[in-house]
């Protein structure tokens, strides 16, 4: 998602983008990414950081380790989609020839029809 405003985000999204933009301002300085700290950067940007933001995003970075940590780019996930289509000699190739199957009988009479007196049901 792009963002090119602010006014269009709830309150709630408004928070996350500046405490998040201040952990990478302050994690990128070489600071101490502290709630003080995210919210000094956020008041120096012209915005308003909640200490709950705050303290939100300080712990993470810390307990990621760094902001580099923290913010790590994208990598592999979880392999590409498959390759491309074969065309119509594919779609062949993959309709299975399809056997017949002979049924056994069952291998025990469970219920009792085939004769005799029913035993025990």
């Amino acid at each position: 998602m792009v963002v090119s405003s602010l006014e269009g985000l709830s309150d709630a999204q408004k928070q996350e983008l500046v405490a998040s933009l201040s952990a990478v301002v302050v994690g990128s300085a070489g600071a101490d990414v502290s709630a003080d700290s995210l919210s000094a950067v956020a008041t120096a940007s012209g915005n308003s950081l909640s200490g709950a933001w705050a303290s939100v995003f300080a712990t993470a970075v810390s307990k990621a380790g760094s902001i580099d940590k923290y913010c790590l780019a994208p990598g592999g996930g979880g392999g590409g989609g498959g390759g491309g289509g074969g065309g119509a000699a594919a779609a062949e190739e993959a309709a299975p020839e399809e056997e017949e199957v002979e049924e056994a009988p069952p291998a025990v009479d469970m219920f009792g029809s085939g004769g005799g007196d029913g035993g025990d049901y």
